[in-house]
């Protein structure tokens, strides 16, 4: 029996050199079988990759037969209440956010982020179903959803214009940060008060505009640009 000078493993007859480390056997006592086949394939394999239709059938399956079921029981065991809108709206978000992504796999990145913004405002529409309130969902809940949305198809188009770096993105993720903040306070206080200011929001923007100006001076700078870049390796 040989073992792997270098790693210790024990080795079949008909290795001529080690699996894991791949150092060559020496063994004067117990020579090379060349004439038995090797317990383990020599050649590389791939595994098939899934087919996407049927990952999409599967879940469309699945979000399906979770809808119907919830709501089934909502309607002839726990009735008293639609609980069963929130599961059902979370299954077509979920539908929406994964199985197009299977079907079509060119399907453009900016048509993706609008069906995702899509779904979420017609989940929270749901919700806001049950509890209307006093317009709260076309006065604050639908214009955040938008803007966030408006927002992530200009950051996808930025990053595809201009091939940016991860500075670049990180700046353009911070000022958003700071503007969806002023403008979610802004509805809010004119929902709730009529009147627009700012608190908590004022403290946000200030946090992301000095992140901002520390990214974009490390950018322009180039040495100091390189540096960052060596020591947080991006």
């Amino acid at each position: 029996m040989s073992y792997c000078v270098n790693c210790g493993v024990e080795l079949d007859k008909t290795c001529k050199a080690c699996p894991l480390c791949n150092v060559p056997v020496v063994n004067p006592i117990q020579p090379v079988d060349t004439l038995s086949l090797a317990p383990y394939p020599k050649e590389k394999g791939q595994v098939s990759p899934a087919i996407h239709s049927d990952l999409a059938i599967l879940l469309s399956v699945v979000y399906s037969a979770t809808a119907i079921v919830c709501g089934v029981l909502n309607l002839f065991v726990f009735g008293g209440s639609v609980w069963s809108f929130y599961i059902i709206g979370i299954c077509i978000l979920l539908w929406i956010f994964s199985v197009p992504a299977f079907i079509y796999t060119k399907l453009p990145i900016y048509l993706s982020i609008l069906l995702d913004g899509m779904a979420v405002a017609f989940y929270i529409g749901l919700i806001a179903y049950s509890f209307p309130g006093d317009g709260w969902y076309f006065n604050i809940a639908l214009p955040i959803v938008v803007t966030i949305t408006a927002f992530t198809n200009f950051f996808a188009f930025f990053n595809r214009r201009n091939n940016s770096s991860i500075l670049s993105q990180a700046v353009l993720v911070f000022a958003g940060i700071g503007l969806v903040s002023v403008e979610i306070e802004i509805l809010i206080h004119r929902y709730f008060d009529s009147k627009i200011y700012l608190t908590w929001a004022a403290v946000v923007l200030t946090c992301c505009a000095i992140i901002v100006v520390a990214l974009l001076t490390i950018i322009k700078r180039s040495r100091l640009r390189e540096e960052v870049r060596r020591r947080m390796h991006i």
